[in-house]
């Protein structure tokens, strides 16, 4: 099972095993406010589950580090996928999550989102967040 990607947005929601996003798709976020403040955000994912591991359940976990990897925030959860009717023998399939949160930033700087899958760090995405003057 492997992490296949990781969408920052402003909100994003999964319905059907579809993903909806609204301004998805950064790696910059520009905070016009004082620090310290909660930033409204939203993270999408997708993992890609082998057919020996559908029909059991996964726990995934989202740590959000700072630059000096002090932890900012940690959430997690469980997912299963089925097998659906008709489908081949040994097809692979896809999950997909997408969370809500209050990312409370400290400072400006260098952020990393990192993905474990059953307790196994899969990958780190990094972000920035900057203020006004930086964003152009």
């Amino acid at each position: 099972m492997d992490v296949e990607w990781l969408i920052l947005a402003d909100a994003a929601q999964v319905s059907s095993n579809k993903l909806y996003l609204l301004g998805g798709g950064w790696d910059r976020l520009v905070v016009s406010r004082t620090l310290p403040a909660a930033h409204r955000m939203a993270i999408a994912a997708s993992f890609r589950v082998s057919w020996n591991e559908t029909n059991h359940k996964h726990d995934f976990e989202l740590e959000i580090t700072d630059g000096d990897g002090a932890e900012v925030a940690k959430l997690g959860g469980q997912f299963e996928v089925g097998r659906p009717p008709g489908i081949p023998p040994g097809q692979e399939q896809r999950a997909q999550i997408a969370v809500d949160l209050a990312l409370p930033l400290k400072h400006h700087g260098t952020y990393e989102v990192i993905v474990r899958l059953n307790g196994d760090e899969r990958r780190r995405f990094p972000f920035n967040v900057v203020g006004p003057a930086n964003s152009s």
